[in-house]
């Protein structure tokens, strides 16, 4: 019963360093042709990706009140 010397931890310099990382990272930032693609892909190519399949697939499929035996493609 010596007090609570036990219950203290060592912080990683590696962890503490990565949290800081983390939290400033705006203040990091640079626009290069790397970043700039990247943001391109994930806010423009990808949503329009998925807005093609889903505009491809409307009214394809009507899984509403199916019963066994009934096929699932309407067209």
């Amino acid at each position: 019963m010596a007090g609570l010397e036990h219950f203290k931890m060592a912080l990683d310099p590696a962890i503490v360093r990565l949290g800081h990382m983390q939290t400033n990272r705006h203040k990091y930032f640079r626009w290069t042709p790397r970043t700039a693609w990247i943001t391109f892909v994930y806010v423009a190519v990808v949503p329009g990706i998925c807005t093609y399949i889903a505009y491809k697939n409307d009214g394809l499929w009507d899984l509403r009140a199916k019963r066994r035996g009934d096929i699932i493609s309407e067209r």
